[in-house]
């Protein structure tokens, strides 16, 4: 957000509009409270009041609070529409800003995605569950953004939010001029009097202020929708495409200092600091020990990194395995140990369908970095009262507590203005970079100080996806797949991301095994294992978090028991698919790619691969041809089913986005560590997919299953469709990513 968005948001906090008690001049705000007892109200001012979270109207015109993170995925854009709708106004004329930090805004979708159960269970105690999932959410407060929940989440809310303010601007002009409400109607921000007469809503708000919110609301049928449905065009596509859209690194503030940071390896501590050459460089002001490091503060970013980089420092590493023939052995040590952490699926009996010389295979997966193009980065400023952060995050709740806990102020006296996000992949559900943020601006207080990370200190020190080990046996015959024993082991993503921003919770990490164990294949003998690895690196989620991981493995096994009874690979997904949404998704991806086989004649192989993740099936189709410069991707189709779309050409985006992701990594991208760090430091050793081999891309929308997000359920299945291509056009079985240690690609 601008500078003079960031003021303006301020100035409707500090006015304080009211409902059921206190007018104030020029504004007001809506409430859709689900209980009688408010949460604590995020722009509440010195008078008490119960304000809306996400509809603030004044007389420059109506403010939209979207209280998601926008990192590049159009949260921000698709939550302003959901209000926008029911509030009867043009999304597009509307101011949209992010919402401070406040439980009202807490996630119920992705608490309700933490219960153990399948997306597919509507069993009674899966629903019953699910259903009261709200009572945790509330009590937790998390304001998270992930876990693709946000539209889930909104959907319903955020229309409410809209439906409320609308109804209660009717009142205000009902009461006004002596008029039923339900004799009026509203319009492109305006209500509509029986003689046509338009009130404009800010005309209203004083009024509106003095009612209590109308609550006895009918959110509006599908069919009357305006804009939701439609293709939109999303209000930061013209600054993006133009370079003038303004993110968390783009922030200048009067007087501010600039600083970056040599950090040592996860778990180590500085042995040895001469800062003397450093300080003597032109524009440097300090070197100062924080935790885990050091920093450098300087008047430009420039400076500070020049005189990073001649930091005379040494670092002791930890005790931890630290290069990557140890972290395999570590990992494959888990395996041969056995100790179970999850076990969320076992029908049947594995052990005695599976006989001795039955399909038995090993995959491998990589360490992998989120590395988003914007680098960490965060701006704060300390006073002697209390400290304000502008950064781009996921969890800014989690951040205002780091940043309590280091200053000693309260919560309340903590401000987090989050910024428009340059990419994240689970990146920025970390706090490190705020948190040191926090450390630098303490020791000059009175002056902001933004951090700034350089693309090297962001691959050496980013939580990666986790490397794993999957170990399958398999029983085939030609009627299908007749047992799967599949067993994973990987170190924990949950117990340490929640070791570093809370406290790690007791219990299983599902997520070792999402996406494999709550497929919908009704397998006769049918087992998942977890096994936690001890942890040689910090892990963190990425983008699909264990999916992006068990999609591979689970969708390269299949496929060879498939070809290993002689079985065409999508006819045998479909004969094990017992979920009606599912079938349809395999059944669109088959009449979407024309699929006749694996083979597709001129040295050319095609690969299918299903995956559900996040309540969105998903199934994709790839092409490869096998030529004299190497493996060429020159198709791929995806389809899923996401309940309802509510943006077209946005949720098409997000899904071929999403495979064109999982594609490029799945081709090329691996972190390998030796003495602590990574090899690869900078994008010129940690590619991605180039535009001349992007394939042509072709996605297909279903609407069948319940209302669910796109953000991260496109990647899942890309990359074992994209093995089972290559192994179609070649007859070479890849089981280790990346592709490209063993195929060339053109």
């Amino acid at each position: 957000m601008s500078r003079a968005g960031l003021s303006r948001a301020g100035r409707i906090a500090r006015r304080g509009f009211l409902i059921g008690s206190v007018a104030v001049a020029g504004g007001v705000a809506f409430g859709a409270w689900r209980y009688t007892r408010p949460l604590p109200d995020p722009f509440a001012g010195t008078d008490a009041g119960a304000l809306n979270p996400y509809v603030l109207i004044d007389a420059d015109g109506v403010t939209l609070v979207a209280p998601r993170a926008d990192k590049g995925q159009g949260a921000r854009w698709l939550q302003a529409a959901l209000i926008a709708e029911e509030l009867d106004i043009d999304p597009a004329t509307a101011r949209i800003i992010p919402g401070p930090v406040s439980a009202t805004y807490y996630n119920r979708a992705l608490i309700a995605d933490f219960m153990p159960f399948a997306p597919t269970d509507t069993g009674w105690l899966a629903e019953t569950a699910r259903g009261a999932a709200d009572i945790p959410a509330r009590l937790l407060g998390w304001q998270m953004t992930g876990g693709s929940s946000s539209t889930a989440d909104g959907f319903d809310k955020l229309r409410q939010a809209g439906a409320v303010a609308r109804e209660t601007l009717k009142q205000a002009a009902a009461t006004r001029h002596g008029l039923s409400r339900a004799d009026l109607d509203t319009a492109d921000g305006a209500v509509i009097l029986p003689d046509g007469t338009r009130i404009p809503y800010p005309d209203l708000a004083v009024d509106a202020a003095r009612l209590e919110p109308v609550t006895d609301i009918v959110l509006r049928d599908r069919s009357q929708w305006r804009w939701l449905g439609q293709p939109m065009q999303r209000a930061d596509v013209v600054a993006k495409s133009t370079g003038t859209q303004v993110y968390g690194i783009d922030l200048v503030l009067p007087d501010m200092l600039h600083a970056t940071v040599r950090m040592a390896p996860w778990g180590g501590t500085v042995a040895r600091l001469d800062p003397v050459a450093a300080e003597g460089m032109q524009g440097v002001l300090r070197v100062l020990p924080i935790t885990g490091g050091v920093a450098v503060l300087a008047r430009d970013t420039w400076s500070a990194m020049q005189a990073a980089a001649a930091l005379g420092v040494t670092f002791t590493p930890p005790d931890t395995a630290g290069d990557q023939d140890a972290i395999w052995a570590a990992l494959e040590a888990t395996h041969d140990a056995g100790a179970i952490d999850t076990r969320r699926r076992d029908d049947g009996d594995v052990d005695a369908a599976i006989a001795p010389g039955d399909f038995a295979a090993e995959y491998r997966v990589p360490f992998l970095a989120h590395a988003p193009l914007e680098p960490m980065n965060a701006t704060v400023l300390v006073t002697g009262d209390a400290c304000t952060i502008w950064a781009g995050t996921q969890v800014p709740d989690f951040a205002v507590a780091r940043a309590a806990a280091l200053t000693g102020l309260p919560e309340s006296a903590i401000r987090m203005e989050n910024q428009m996000i340059g990419g994240s992949f689970g990146r920025r559900l970390e706090i490190d970079f705020i948190a040191q943020a926090v450390e630098i601006a303490m020791a000059v207080p009175g002056r902001p100080v933004k951090l700034t990370w350089s693309r090297e200190e962001d691959f050496a020190h980013d939580q990666p996806r986790p490397a794993q080990i999957a170990r399958v046996r398999g029983h085939v015959t030609a009627d299908g797949v007749q047992a799967l024993d599949l067993t994973v082991a990987s170190p924990s993503v949950i117990a340490s991301w929640f070791g570093r921003v809370s406290s790690a919770p007791p219990g299983g990490d599902v997520s070792i095994t999402t996406g494999a164990w709550d497929q919908p294949f009704a397998i006769p003998h049918f087992r998942v294992t977890g096994l936690r690895a001890p942890e040689t690196v910090p892990v963190s989620s990425w983008r699909s978090v264990g999916a992006s991981s068990n999609g591979f493995f689970f969708g390269t096994a299949l496929d060879e028991m498939f070809a290993q009874a002689g079985i065409d690979p999508l006819e045998g997904l479909l004969r094990l698919c017992d979920h009606a949404p599912s079938r349809a998704v395999l059944e669109g991806v088959r009449d979407l790619s024309g699929w006749t086989g694996r083979d597709a004649g001129q040295g050319r192989g095609r690969g299918v691969a299903f995956c559900l993740s996040f309540g969105v099936p998903c199934a994709q189709v790839v092409e490869v041809q096998d030529t004299p410069q190497g493996i060429r991707l020159t198709q791929a189709f995806a389809v899923a089913d996401v309940g309802i779309v509510l943006d077209p050409v946005n949720a098409d985006a997000q899904l071929s986005g999403g495979m064109l992701f999982g594609l490029g990594h799945a081709m090329n991208c691996e972190l390998t560590y030796r003495g602590h760090a990574p090899d690869q430091t900078n994008f010129h050793a940690y590619e991605g997919m180039r535009m001349h081999q992007t394939p042509a891309v072709q996605v297909r929308l279903l609407e069948n299953g319940p209302l669910r997000g796109l953000g991260e359920p496109g990647v899942p299945p890309a990359a074992a469709a994209l093995g089972n291509a290559i192994f179609a056009a070649t007859g070479q079985r890849l089981r280790q990513m990346p592709f490209a240690r063993t195929v060339r690609f053109a």
